[in-house]
């Protein structure tokens, strides 16, 4: 069997085991009242001891939960302040960073138009968006809107990322669309899986073509108007007029401290059909229980043919190593904006979100009518991934008395023995003269990035994008090799600078790639090919 037909019988057993699952999800149900039950005491009170080690081990500076049980609202928490040291409590309308949880929101936003007869899933990408390019014109001409959605494109994991994060940049989402064209596949189209933003934004584009209004417009038009997520915000708003609105956090020397997002301007964000979404726990939940428990004016909004077609999967996802020994998962894959998997022989349906200090997760367990959101205002990988091991497991193996500390605990051993097979990190380094660095002093430029310049300013070499003016720092050497230490400490992956006589139109090339390799894949660094355009002025 060659690799297309492993591919292909892989899908098929997701598509297979998919449609077992599938049936009781579409169906709907009734919310039960029920009466307060020492039972239910009970259940508040362990999940509660949950959330509560969770905070403590990771010293969380915010949180909220929220947990579904057959279709209602069994449980609801918050912890913590919307900024730490600010005094304002977080509570379940305070407003967080959904990150990638807006995908899935993006994706409702074309279903919504398929239903309605303004576009289909195999349209070419080209009908509503003409300067559409990919770096293979075949690809171009082949790719369909449902492509945009189930990372196969051939696009490099996170390929493009830095025009959308750092953020502030000066990117838009016609400079994105430019951008793409030059971005070199990692695979072949529809051969395999690696996770990109990029086309969440032209599909947020596709939308806003046939859709006849911009994104952000349809957003608010075609999801939260219709389903009461009266809290949630895309595009430009005022932070001061919406109020209770919780910042990003970053750790630094042990202890979360509030990043500099607290302007009451809330500006329009390129990214945001890829995750610039915010909403409320309410909100969240809300928008959970519509995909388990649809009443009759929520079916109506989206048809069960489409939801059924948006948690198809699509995409074979790999399987880690973590996953298998954790959750049993025999198959995993992506849908329109959703991840589907087989956890303990249950069937989930979830998405995480991770941007700029904050953290989110939703899992649903269609078959049970249930699941769990958790959206957390700090840099908290860890902390999410415990806390959504641990609830998910009290859905699909209740015996299981694993808890925060066991799987904390396990991450700590996984981290170490990353860390032992890492490179070390750079220990001894010293600013780069300018003499040293005369031969590769100069303007340098990317297709799809840009400039940037790398030139002496006060004494010192620094290096400064012309579009991600947060992409800024000083030059330095460590032993052999050059490197960035940014400006900023938000800019947490470091890069190291490779430069090297070109011999053909531009002297000298400058190639760039991540000091610590495993760190966020959106700092797609390797990606970049710069050539020397002109002497620094």
């Amino acid at each position: 069997m060659d690799a297309s037909e492993i591919r292909r019988a892989a899908a098929f057993a997701c598509l297979a085991l998919a449609a077992a699952f599938m049936a009781p999800a579409i169906a709907g149900g009734t919310e039960k009242n029920d009466t307060a039950t020492t039972a239910t005491r009970n259940q508040d009170a362990a999940l509660d001891a949950i959330v509560d080690a969770a905070v403590e081990r990771y010293h969380l500076p915010g949180i909220a939960v929220g947990v579904i049980e057959d279709g209602r609202v069994a449980y609801t928490a918050t912890r913590g302040e919307i900024a730490a040291g600010s005094g304002v409590p977080i509570d379940t309308q305070t407003l967080f960073k959904i990150a990638s949880n807006s995908k899935a929101m993006t994706a409702s936003v074309l279903a919504r138009l398929v239903d309605a007869g303004k576009l289909r899933w195999d349209d070419p990408v080209t009908k509503y968006l003409p300067a559409f390019r990919m770096h293979d014109p075949w690809v171009t001409r082949e790719m369909q809107v449902k492509d945009m959605l189930v990372h196969n494109s051939g696009l490099p994991e996170g390929g493009g990322d830095l025009m959308l994060w750092p953020e502030p940049n000066h990117y838009t989402r016609a400079d994105i669309i430019a951008g793409l064209a030059h971005i070199k596949p990692a695979y072949s189209f529809r051969s395999g899986y690696a996770y990109d933003n990029l086309l969440y934004v032209v599909a947020g584009e596709v939308a806003a073509a046939a859709g006849g209004a911009p994104y952000e417009e349809l957003v608010r038009r075609e999801v939260f108007q219709p389903l009461g997520l009266s809290r949630c915000r895309v595009g430009e708003w005022n932070r001061d007029t919406v109020g209770n609105v919780a910042r990003s956090h970053t750790r630094s020397a042990g202890r979360y401290m509030a990043s500099g997002d607290g302007d009451a301007a809330v500006p329009e964000l390129v990214s945001a059909a890829a995750g610039g979404i915010r909403c409320s726990l309410d909100d969240m939940l809300s928008w959970a229980r519509n995909w388990l428990v649809p009443d009759a004016a929520q079916s109506n909004w989206l048809s069960a043919g489409q939801r059924q077609a948006m948690w198809t999967p699509r995409t074979p996802m790999p399987i880690s190593a973590r996953r298998h020994a954790w959750d049993g998962t025999r198959f995993y894959a992506y849908g329109y904006g959703w991840r589907i998997a087989d956890v303990d022989g249950a069937m989930t349906v979830s998405h995480t979100g991770t941007l700029s200090g904050m953290y989110s997760v939703m899992t649903l367990l269609p078959d049970r009518k249930s699941g769990f959101v958790v959206l957390i205002n700090g840099d908290a990988d860890a902390a999410r991934t415990v806390l959504n091991e641990v609830l998910l497991k009290r859905f699909t193996s209740p015996a299981d008395t694993r808890g925060v500390a066991y799987y904390a605990d396990e991450l700590l051993k996984e981290e170490a023995s990353s860390r032992a097979a890492a490179p070390p990190a750079p220990s001894v380094r010293q600013a780069a003269g300018v003499e040293e660095m005369k031969p590769w002093l100069g303007v340098y430029r990317d297709p799809w990035f840009g400039e940037a310049r790398v030139c002496p300013h006060n004494g010192q070499v620094r290096f400064a994008s012309e579009k991600s003016p947060v992409l800024a720092g000083r030059v330095m050497r460590s032993g052999a090799r050059l490197l960035v230490d940014w400006d900023d400490d938000g800019v947490d992956a470091e890069a190291w600078l490779d430069f090297h006589e070109a011999g053909n139109a531009s002297p000298v090339r400058l190639n760039m790639a991540k000091v610590d390799p495993d760190a966020d894949f959106s700092y797609d660094y390797e990606d970049l090919a710069f050539e020397w355009v002109r002497d620094c002025e």
